[in-house]
């Protein structure tokens, strides 16, 4: 498949078509990419991610101030951050399969660059980004609403598992917990570790990642949702 018909499949995804589709690749376009291709410094998505983070921050603060008139400000800032934090836009970048769209160089590409949280979360910045620039605040709105703020009660618990089993297991008798890796797998560049979550002896979640902070992250996850049951 070409590049022209993959932006156009990822418009598809998100639901806009871009009167100029040059903003889009922009905001795909890893600096090793355009390194590699001898384009413009300017051309990679760093200045449209610049500018999306501060549209995101923007309408997250308005989502949380509106849906919370009881919440103090030191709560909304803590929420906030939760939100909008690296785990957060990649974990929504994987919903949209973002990595299988970015352009990267072919050093980049070999160290497993396609799944790194920080480079999709970048990159989900810079289509914000890229959407406020070629269909104003609305659109970026929109789908700042649709594949970040969605579903926000399962993403927050996601994204503070680990914290959230640990005052879980406090507030009951156990009496240990530990995370113990399984398994790591593959070269170098792109392991992938499996770790159980074990309370008083009995596996209550199970988790994959390119790390093991990520792995830990998941199987803390499932473990929440076990032992709430």
């Amino acid at each position: 498949m070409g590049l022209n018909d993959r932006l156009s499949e990822l418009e598809d995804r998100i639901g806009y078509k871009f009167k100029d589709i040059s903003l889009l690749k922009e905001a795909l376009t890893h600096s090793s990419y355009a390194n590699e291709m001898k384009i413009n410094k300017k051309s990679d998505y760093e200045r449209l991610e610049f500018l999306g983070d501060a549209v995101l921050e923007l309408v997250s603060s308005d989502f949380i101030f509106s849906e919370n008139p009881d919440m103090a400000e030191g709560k909304m800032t803590k929420l906030r951050a939760s939100m909008v934090c690296e785990p957060a836009l990649a974990y929504c970048a994987r919903d949209l399969d973002l990595g299988s769209y970015i352009l990267l160089g072919k050093g980049e590409e070999a160290t497993g660059g396609r799944e790194r949280d920080s480079i999709t979360s970048d990159v989900m910045e810079a289509i914000i980004g890229a959407l406020y620039l070629d269909g104003g605040l609305k659109v970026a709105h929109d789908y700042i609403h649709r594949f970040i703020l969605s579903d926000l009660e399962n993403k927050i618990l996601f994204y503070d598992s680990k914290t959230v089993l640990q005052e879980l297991i406090q507030s009951m008798e156990y009496e240990k917990f530990e995370y113990v890796l399984v398994s790591d797998e593959g070269p170098d560049h792109a392991k992938v570790f499996t770790v159980n979550a074990v309370l008083d002896g009995e596996i209550v979640g199970s988790g994959k990642g390119r790390n093991k902070k990520a792995a830990e992250q998941t199987a803390a996850y499932e473990a929440i949702k076990r032992i709430k049951k």
